[in-house]
């Protein structure tokens, strides 16, 4: 072991980071990796101010995201990504070597690596057979921890089974909980099924937290602009916490536009295209031999079962096609998740699959 290696905290020599799609990487022209958006807007900057810091929380982006979101300004924090509001609730909320967070696998892997990484422990409850949160064990597990269990992580859609969250449960989980945990629900891909969405139980609730990202519908991902939607007194304590500049001044700028009137109409108008492509997709895989199960999904995104999904993911690699391989996770075996692309990368991945 290098004389570095051992200066670095035990948990983390030990531990495995999150392979994100750029780490893992891949050869192709066609990336339906990492559930980004297939197409991007462009934007005016004004880089005349580049030598002043940001401000800390821009207003404009907050009063735009609070009207779109329908809450008010004190409700929400922006952060680099929504990944960044996940390990600033960890920091705020969870004592190192002390607390806990519970997470439900197979959910997003960025909960347990953040936990990790700020020397917190992880609980889990495992979804149901058909991927649906099991809230009274959930809630069970809160209650008897002693305290310890701080945050539950809660995805959802879930990511990669597109699971969504049940508003009557949640809401008994949000009071048997109240004043014990927080509840985060993770809406990085609500745009794609805004029904669905939980920020109407924010009034009623101080421990729920919502978190959001312009990376997935608003195709904005390389910018890394999050957002925490709670109550203001939850805000209060991430603020603390969180970076003195967590927005860049591009960031703010690009964000603004996103969510004016003419942003929200092209990021509305992509969703339409892009569930309709995943639609699409899904009735053409039922016709196929290799496919055994189609996961139901609201996301930009399908998870697949195939019957031999190694022979699948090469052909794909071998067609330029980069996919997300999720067959060595528990309960997923076999199984790949395909991001919804454009028109022509969804009938690629069709042809690809056809000719096998």
């Amino acid at each position: 072991m290098s004389n570095i290696k051992k200066l670095a905290r035990k948990t983390v020599q030990a531990l495995t980071p999150y392979l994100s799609a750029r780490r893992i990487g891949g050869n192709g022209d066609v990336w339906l990796n990492a559930n980004e958006a297939p197409d991007c807007s462009i934007y005016q900057l004004d880089s005349s101010k580049l030598h002043r810091y940001p401000e800390f929380q821009p207003p404009q982006i907050l009063n735009a995201y609070a009207t779109y979101a329908k809450l008010n300004a004190d409700q929400i924090l922006t952060t680099r990504g929504a990944d960044e509001s996940i390990e600033i609730l960890i920091r705020t909320f969870c004592e190192p070597s002390l607390d806990s967070i519970l997470i439900c696998p197979p959910t997003y892997g960025m909960y347990a690596i953040s936990a990790e990484t700020c020397g917190v422990a992880i609980e889990e409850v495992q979804l149901q057979a058909n991927f649906d949160v099991d809230y009274e064990a959930v809630k069970k597990a809160v209650l008897e921890s002693d305290g310890k269990i701080k945050i539950v992580f809660l995805c959802a859609p879930n990511n990669p089974t597109g699971n969504m969250l049940d508003k009557n449960k949640l809401a008994d989980l949000l009071t048997a909980t109240a004043g014990k945990a927080l509840i985060v629900a993770d809406e990085a891909y609500i745009e794609f099924c805004p029904e669905f969405t939980q920020t109407d139980l924010i009034v009623d609730h101080e421990n729920l937290v919502i978190t959001r990202t312009l990376s997935k519908a608003f195709a904005l991902a390389s910018i890394r602009c999050g957002f925490t939607l709670a109550q203001s007194s939850v805000i209060e304590m991430m603020s603390k916490v969180i970076a003195p500049y967590p927005v860049p001044a591009p960031v703010a700028q690009i964000a603004e536009q996103a969510l004016s009137a003419d942003g929200l109409e092209v990021m509305r108008d992509r969703v339409v295209v892009l569930n309709n492509n995943r639609l699409v997709l899904a009735n053409a895989l039922t016709k196929i031999d290799c496919v055994v199960d189609i996961f139901p999904t609201t996301g930009n995104f399908l998870l697949v079962r195939f019957k031999d999904s190694a022979e699948v993911f090469k052909a794909f690699a071998d067609d330029g096609i980069i996919m997300r391989d999720f067959a060595n996770k528990p309960r997923l075996e076999n199984c790949v998740r395909i991001t919804i692309g454009n028109s022509d990368e969804m009938n690629r991945t069709l042809n690809t699959l056809n000719s096998l």
